[in-house]
């Protein structure tokens, strides 16, 4: 079970809480809504934080409608038709109130009866027992309590305090939304038009007491509440599902983190309650972040939407488009599997709100220049290091048996993407018709791949069978290895390619080339760009890397056209480079 972001804890007591959003904070009365949830469970923490959350939230949006009634100008007086319309908004909200309190089902247990006096207060009854008593008996002596004192004032024209409070909520409620002047004659009609709504109120109540049924009235113009569930909830069955289908520990983490900033951020509400302008608000907040906001001491312990108020004013420089929208992705992921759960979800309120980017993609990295690629595969790994923990040094090994020294060419040579080459099994390298080939799929528990054009077969350069590929190939095949590369182990958070990408950024630095704009990804953008060189055809170079062109995965990749991409294979060529050092059958022919 996912933690809620709203849940802490303190001492064994867990407790709620929550951040107050941006656009109310100068004006509302906390700082943030803390409390005691009451229990050292986490189970029953995680339950009750959402219950409380939902309530919390409701405040948050109760004050907002509060601010809205408040910019409006004063009302100087309703009608009588305004006063009777709110009279039977109030009606319906406490019979409301009522279903919900019987589809939670009454306890058996008693308690003692409310006795009145002449100095008896509906404002105290309430505030001391409320309307959820523990048994239906001791709900159904509450009900005549109200109603008894309730009466009693309305007879003598009396408005006690408890209605007046009722009357200023009530004029904040969405679909009313009225600022009337303190001064108005209209308070003290509303608010006995509140007492009347409750004593009418109160008989359809005995009624349901005794069996009745009366339904509860749909009044013009006002939302009815909400059945779906709170967005807390959907989380976590789509957090469950993604979790045994498709997602690793480091996805399940990135995306769990994202959507708990965003909860916090805007609010845990029912699914149906969130729209575009929500989503923009959380963009906003986005764009002002740095990256890895975290790690900076100013922005520490803050929520986002705080942190985002705070890096804007001490200037910080803020993360790139790319990352704002890899970061809206992991929300907007959520909303494209909501809208096919549920009916009541909104159409993924996201769409359409990435960052358009003011570089290409194939501008964000660049190809190895010739110069570059001689670099790298003149480092010592190539030409003899020290030992592999010691590839920086030179010395006498060549590591032609380890994933150091082959994935770096392999990309070179196909196109395919770190991770793709280091997941590879023993059994993935394949012969057909004479060609021998990599077989790109994910058929393992510990394989997996980017899209499904990424499903593919690549013939294997001849260069590289000159390198001697095929005899690491049998080798790992007679001592029954599994994978290619067993000598390169998988990240903490399930991915081949973490650990290699952190290595060969260090390896890039070794050789005195690194810098903001290459990395293992350029093998690729240098493929493209041989492939062009190279006259070979966009839909075939896009079929060897496996770019998403629609139809190019079933014409290529597979039988009788696997000796289409051999053709095209056979012509690539990197001009100007070199790599004859690296050539084990040509040294082997000329050994007499």
């Amino acid at each position: 079970m996912p933690k809620h972001p709203r849940l802490c804890r303190r001492g064994a007591t867990y407790y709620h809480r929550a951040a107050i959003p941006a656009d109310i904070a100068d004006s509302y009365p906390k700082t943030e809504e803390t409390f005691s949830l009451g229990t050292k469970d986490y189970q029953e923490a995680v339950r009750r934080v959402r219950v409380a959350a939902a309530e919390v939230d409701r405040k948050f949006e109760a004050h907002r409608r509060m601010l809205a009634q408040k910019a409006k100008p004063p009302l100087k007086e309703l009608s009588d038709e305004e006063i009777k319309r709110i009279g039977e908004v109030y009606y319906t909200y406490l019979l409301e109130e009522d279903e919900a309190i019987r589809s939670e089902q009454f306890s058996e247990e008693e308690r003692p009866t409310i006795v009145l006096d002449d100095d008896a207060d509906v404002n105290e009854i309430i505030r001391t027992h409320g309307f959820r008593p523990p048994s239906f008996e001791g709900y159904a002596e509450d009900r005549d309590a109200i109603d008894e004192l309730t009466r009693h004032d309305y007879a003598r024209g009396k408005v006690n305090s408890f209605y007046k409070g009722e009357a200023e909520e009530v004029l904040t409620w969405e679909g009313i939304s009225v600022n009337l002047d303190p001064a108005s004659p209209s308070w003290r009609k509303l608010a006995r038009e509140l007492q009347a709504a409750t004593i009418k109120a109160t008989k359809a109540v005995r009624l349901r007491n005794e069996g009745e049924v009366v339904e509860t009235p749909c009044v013009p113009g006002l939302r009815p509440e909400s059945r779906v569930p709170l967005l807390s909830m959907a989380v976590e069955q789509w957090v469950e599902e993604k979790a045994r289908t498709s997602w690793v520990a480091k996805t399940k983490r990135e995306h769990c983190k994202w959507m708990g900033h965003f909860i916090a951020a805007i609010g845990d509400r029912p699914l149906d309650a969130y729209t575009k302008t929500d989503a923009r608000a959380y963009k906003s907040m986005l764009l002002k972040l740095p990256a890895n906001w975290v790690k900076f001491s100013e922005l520490q312990g803050l929520p986002l939407d705080k942190a985002s108020a705070k890096a804007q004013e001490l200037g910080m420089e803020p993360m790139t488009e790319s990352n704002v929208n890899k970061l809206l992705g992991f929300v907007g992921s959520f909303w494209t599997w909501a809208s096919d759960q549920y009916d009541e979800a909104p159409a993924n309120p996201f769409k359409g709100l990435k960052i358009k980017q003011r570089k290409r993609i194939r501008e964000e990295r660049d190809p190895f220049s010739v110069e570059e690629l001689r670099a790298i595969f003149s480092a010592p790994i190539y030409t003899g290091c020290a030992s592999l923990r010691e590839w920086k040094r030179p010395g006498a090994l060549v590591p032609r048996n380890s994933g150091m020294f082959w994935v770096p060419l392999l990309s070179l040579f196909t196109g395919a993407r770190m991770g793709e080459i280091i997941q590879l099994y023993v059994e993935d390298v394949r012969q057909e018709d004479g060609i021998v080939f990599l077989d790109l799929n994910d058929n393992g528990e510990d394989k997996r791949l980017k899209t499904t054009y990424s499903q593919r077969s690549i013939p294997i350069h001849a260069s590289i069978l000159d390198m001697g590929f095929m005899d690491h190939v049998e080798l790992c095949r007679s001592k029954g290895h599994k994978r290619l590369f067993s000598d390169l182990a998988m990240g903490e958070d399930g991915y081949y390619s973490t650990p290699f990408s952190k290595h060969f950024s260090r390896f890039l630095r070794a050789v005195g080339i690194k810098n903001r704009k290459n990395a293992f990804h350029s093998f690729r953008h240098s493929f493209e760009d041989a492939c062009r060189d190279s006259d070979i055809p966009k839909e075939i170079m896009d079929a060897l890397q496996g770019h998403g062109q629609e139809g190019m995965s079933e014409r290529y990749g597979r039988g009788y056209y696997l000796k289409k991409l051999d053709e095209a294979m056979k012509r690539l060529q990197y001009r100007d480079l070199d790599l004859s050092h690296l050539n084990v059958l040509a040294q082997k022919s000329e050994r007499p």
